[in-house]
């Protein structure tokens, strides 16, 4: 234990030092002449706001730039916490057309001023790669009516910024800050036509981020739902940018949308609700999918498993399960370890959830809701299927994952079953987790059996199954203590369990991006050593 907690603080240290270094080179003189060398090209491809639509939260007010506190904008912001959108410059996407271009360009003008060379908070990557998107964007307010000196200056600027993005690139962390860094640096390459550096830069980083995180289903490897989306929305973004400035979209760009547009049909088309598996959490798709719709992207899957998911449904019930591997270690930032972890939706409410993804990695309820105490599945002795350490001060990745060692899906009119067993136990336990669900929707009836299948019985293991609840749903014991009564709004089911224990705990629901509601989990406990123990559930609509 100590050892361990040495090396996690060594690391921390050889990472500030290596920022620190790092720094110390972007603010050096050296530095800053790499990335200023730009050619003086013409601003020729000018992108369609709306394109961004899909990613950029419009306000149905526009506001008129002439409405902020212009003379101190600038002032002091480090420690505001609007920073990030006021350096990221996202929000002239919500101004009205009307406002003064003089103003904005201005503003920019003393934006550049303040910050014309690299410093390590407004040339965040994250930041850059959304500014250059935004001032391109916005090209009617940005650009448009400006001076020689002002043109000459922004022109420069952009082309500064995509530098130091192409700099950075590979240093990134987070897959999804190298997608938008892909995306400003197509941008440019088709806005500056005249210079094809740019755009050959970017399309060789995105194909390496297509192969190196997208598996051969279309799906993330990190099994990330929201990154799934992420993805999808970018790629699609570029692909328009390429039809509207008449260039050809490389083929690779369509193929990847076509099979990241199976994914998400799978996965949100098909039910349209949020699962809470792997870093998911609640949001809502459908002004992204009237997107779709409206530059025509139809996309269809009614596979009953995809990408380590399984989902049956009919017009009431949907059953979905986690029935994958665990992710490498390079992709598991965002993984939950919840194998074999489900979700029952019954007409559009969630009857059995997960608790939920916690998104601020710096707050402790992070390093909770990764945790399989807060799935709805098996825990061992109160471990977790997986085991993480952290890399920095917030991140935390697997350092011991699991395999899935037996799967199937039935799904017949009249009887649905899905059964699969994971290793995340074997080394420490020498145990194996198997799951077995079934459905029988003429009864509205579910029957499930979790087995503990240990090598070796000499000792005694404790074990909780955990079923957590929406906070919309209450729960009571009948007067026997051996059934759970559950109301869903105007629904009711009974949890039933006849050889062990059964109880009602309180808990957390993370559901919602970064905030926490108190609901109720019903957990079956035990202790066993035999080889072999199956405890038997049911989930009755009454």
């Amino acid at each position: 234990m100590i050892n361990i907690y040495f090396l996690n603080k060594l690391n921390l240290f050889y990472l500030n030092f290596k920022n620190k270094i790092s720094n110390i080179y972007k603010n050096s003189n050296f530095y800053e002449k790499k990335i200023s060398k730009t050619y003086n090209n013409n601003f020729d491809y000018k992108p369609s706001p709306h394109l961004l639509s899909s990613i950029i939260k419009y306000q149905k007010k526009k506001y008129r730039v002439e409405d902020f506190a212009l003379d101190s904008i600038w002032q002091n912001n480090n420690k505001s916490k609007d920073f990030d959108k006021l350096n990221n410059f996202f929000w002239f996407f919500s101004l009205d057309l009307k406002s003064s271009k003089k103003i904005v360009q201005t503003l920019i003008y003393k934006w550049i001023s303040s910050n014309y060379k690299h410093n390590d908070k407004t040339w965040d990557f994250d930041l850059t790669s959304k500014r250059i998107i935004s001032w391109l964007s916005n090209h009617q307010l940005t650009y448009e009516g400006g001076d020689n000196e002002y043109i000459i200056k922004f022109n420069f600027f952009i082309q500064k910024q995509t530098n130091h993005i192409i700099n950075e690139i590979k240093n990134s962390n987070e897959f999804e800050n190298k997608m938008i860094g892909c995306a400003a640096i197509i941008l440019t390459g088709l806005s500056y036509q005249n210079n094809k550096n740019y755009l050959n830069n970017g399309l060789n980083f995105l194909k390496k981020i297509i192969k190196a995180s997208i598996d051969s289903q279309g799906f993330p490897k990190s099994r990330n739902i929201k990154q799934l989306i992420f993805y999808l929305k970018y790629l699609i973004i570029i692909r328009e940018w390429f039809k509207e400035s008449k260039n050809i979209v490389p083929e690779y760009i369509d193929e990847t949308i076509y099979y990241l547009g199976l994914s998400y049909s799978f996965i949100w088309q098909n039910i349209e609700h949020n699962l809470l598996f792997n870093g998911n959490y609640v949001s809502n798709n459908n002004e992204f999918d009237q997107y779709l719709n409206r530059f025509g992207y139809l996309f269809k899957n009614e596979n009953k498993e995809h990408a380590g998911y399984a989902i049956l449904k009919n017009k009431k019930i949907i059953l979905a399960m986690d029935i994958g591997a665990s992710p490498d270690k390079n992709f598991s930032i965002n993984y939950q370890s919840g194998a074999l972890s489900f979700e029952i939706i019954s007409n559009g409410k969630k009857l059995i959830c997960n608790s939920g993804y916690f998104a601020d990695k710096k707050n402790k309820l992070n390093k909770l809701s990764k945790s399989t105490a807060m799935q709805s599945t098996l825990t061992i002795e109160d471990y977790s299927s997986c085991n993480f350490k952290r890399i920095d001060e917030s991140n935390l990745i697997i350092e011991r994952g699991l395999k899935i060692i037996k799967r199937n899906v039935v799904l017949e009119e009249n009887y649905w079953k899905i059964n699969a067993a994971h290793d995340g136990y074997y080394n420490r336990f020498k145990t194996i987790h198997e799951r077995e669900i079934e459905f029988y929707p003429e009864q509205s009836k579910f029957i499930g059996f979790d087995k503990i299948l240990r090598k070796e019985n000499s000792k005694d293991i404790k074990f909780d199954i955990r079923f957590h609840l929406h906070p919309n749903s209450k729960v009571m014991k009948t007067q026997d203590n051996k059934s759970i009564l559950i109301e869903l709004e105007d629904e009711g089911w009974k949890f039933n369990c006849e050889n062990f224990d059964i109880n009602i705990d309180n808990g957390l629901y993370l559901g919602n991006k970064n905030s926490y509601k108190d609901n109720q989990n019903i957990f079956i406990s035990g202790i066993t050593n035999v080889l072999n123990e199956t405890v038997k559930w049911e989930i009755t609509k009454l």
